[in-house]
Order: C-alpha cells, then sequence, then structure tokens
C-alpha cells in the first residue's frame, strides 16, 4: 500500500511539474500570427512580404514549428516574395481533432483548405524534413497546384530505422502518448534537452538564442509529445504510398538541398532517388540537419534560385 501511495505522489508530482513547465513554455512562445479555422482544425501562421508577390509556403519537421523560418529566412524571402510560415497541423499553436489527422494526406489536404481560404494560388511549396514529406503529399494531392517544390533535407522514402534521438515517439497507442505526455516525458526533455538538441543539429552548434527565437521552448508541451509520435508513426506507414505514385503524379519542378552531414535523414537515401522524378539534389557542406536555422542565407538563396527556374 505504502509503494502505491507513493507511486501515485509520484505521478501527480510530474503532472503537476509538467503543467508549469507548460505554462512557463507558452509563456516563453507564445503565439505570433493569424489563426485560420479549417476541417479537422486550426491553422496558426505568420505572413510577410507583398501579397501580390509570388507566393512561398513554408513547412516545418518533425517536432518543430513555424518559428524554425521566423527565425532567419522570413524575413530574407520576404524582401522579393509574399511568404507565409505555419504550424503544421498539430505542432506549434495549430490543432487537430485527433492522432488520424496525422498522415501526410491528412495534412495535405488541411494546409490545402487553409491555403484555399487564404485565396493563395500556385505556391512554391518549401518543406523540411518531414515538412518535406508533408509538401509532397499535397503535390501528389494536386498535381498542378504548386508552381515548384523547394525540399530541404526532406524525408522522401520509407526508412526502417529511427534516429536514436526519437525512439522515444515511438508509441502505437494514442493513450500511452497522452499518459507519457502529462506526467513523464515534458520533466524528461527539461532534463535531456541540452544533448537532444546537439544529436539533431549536429555538426553545427545549438544556436544560442534557439530558446528565445527559434521555437525551442515548445517542446516542453504535452501536445508537442503527442503530435510529434503521431506524425512519426502515420508517416512510417503513410510515405510509401506516397513513393507509389511519384512516377505518375509528381510533375511539378523541384529541387532538394541537403546538408552534406546531416544525421538525422541521408542524402543518399532521401536525396538521390528522387532524381528519377527531377529533382536534382544539392548538397551543403559543413552542415547538419537543421538548416534553416544554421544556414538560413543559402537556405534562401535555394527556394529563390528553385522559384526563379519555376517562373522561367
Amino acid at each position: 500500500m505504502t509503494a502505491l501511495v507513493v507511486f501515485l505522489a509520484l505521478i501527480a508530482s510530474l503532472a503537476v511539474w509538467t503543467r508549469a513547465l507548460s505554462r512557463a513554455a507558452e509563456t516563453a512562445q507564445p503565439p505570433t500570427g493569424a489563426f485560420q479555422p479549417v476541417t479537422g482544425g486550426t491553422i496558426h501562421y505568420v505572413e510577410a512580404g507583398p501579397k501580390e508577390a509570388q507566393p512561398i509556403v513554408l513547412i516545418h519537421g518533425l517536432a518543430g514549428n513555424l518559428h524554425h523560418f521566423t527565425y532567419a529566412m522570413v524575413d530574407i524571402l520576404a524582401k522579393s516574395h509574399h511568404v507565409i510560415a505555419l504550424d503544421r497541423p498539430g505542432s506549434g499553436y495549430s490543432t487537430r481533432v485527433d492522432d488520424g489527422q496525422a498522415t501526410l494526406e491528412a495534412q495535405a489536404t488541411m494546409i490545402w483548405e487553409f491555403l484555399d481560404r487564404q485565396g493563395i494560388t500556385n505556391p512554391v511549396l518549401v518543406g523540411h524534413s518531414l515538412g518535406g514529406a508533408v509538401a509532397l503529399a499535397m503535390t501528389l494531392e494536386r498535381p498542378d497546384a504548386p508552381a515548384a517544390l523547394a525540399l530541404l533535407c526532406p524525408a522522401t522514402q520509407p526508412q526502417a530505422g529511427i534516429p536514436d534521438v526519437f525512439r522515444p515517439l515511438h508509441l502505437k497507442w494514442r493513450g500511452m502518448r497522452r499518459v507519457l505526455a502529462h506526467t513523464l516525458v515534458v520533466p524528461m526533455t527539461r532534463l535531456t534537452r541540452r544533448r537532444m538538441l546537439q544529436e539533431i543539429f549536429a555538426p553545427d552548434p545549438v544556436p544560442t538564442d534557439f530558446e528565445t527565437r527559434g521555437g525551442g521552448p515548445l517542446a516542453l508541451r504535452p501536445e508537442t509529445f503527442i503530435s510529434a509520435s503521431a506524425d512519426l508513426m502515420a508517416t512510417r506507414e503513410s510515405v510509401s504510398h506516397l513513393t507509389e505514385r511519384y512516377a505518375t503524379d509528381l510533375r511539378v519542378p523541384g529541387a532538394i538541398l541537403f546538408a552534406e552531414d546531416d544525421a538525422i535523414l541521408s542524402p543518399d537515401h532521401h536525396g538521390t532517388p528522387m532524381a528519377a522524378f527531377g529533382f536534382d539534389t544539392t548538397l551543403l557542406p559543413g552542415h547538419g540537419h537543421m538548416i534553416p536555422l544554421t544556414a538560413p542565407e543559402a537556405c534562401a538563396e535555394f527556394i529563390l534560385q528553385t522559384a526563379a527556374k519555376a517562373r522561367a
């Protein structure tokens, strides 16, 4: 009986600590943009640049948020383009009604509805990491709608293994995700966060202002873990459905920029095979997976060049 009381007290303490960390994260990084309701949820987004210019839509990766782009890239791109950076459904401050909407296809549908409601047509879709897979799913859903794809270290192929840093997200049961998210995960993330970020950014150093400008605090919210776990599990199942359609439905021009030293996604595995569908891969030496934050100028130049080629 005593052991049970101690266990329940520990769980209660972790839940209280989780709520405190989550509130602090939301205070440190509150919503910065506007909200657009769509079927099945709400999209949180920021926009910049002249609205009459060519639109560029920025889609972040696993466990990320739009701050990965507002950190530096949005300001660069907005000098000449209408730029929209969004939190993917369920990520950041965007919402979705349940984990069933974590599939690439469901996220693609929600983002297209958001763009339709905003009056955005023929956008250049930019996807980083898992956001690259979402951008591909959007293109396969509407093969002639995007002007071009500019993919940054994208997930394009099925992958047998999971990077070690993301293994805690590998949970099949939705209930378990929520129990862990509201008790153990956030405190553990708080304690191990420095090492985790070093692995994700390697060989680049973690930017010193990542926790203030890069959206870092939002990792300390239960919603981030729940969404990221659902995204990981759904993507592992649905990315193979995308590859089956590349040959017939991937018709828009596009290109890939991959960090040469990416330790999360392999350029050989996720970049090279896309040459068969007209996507040339450029390697960016000396950088790791998080190039939107560590090499924003190079990413922006790549995006602008891809957009210019599409117009030509």
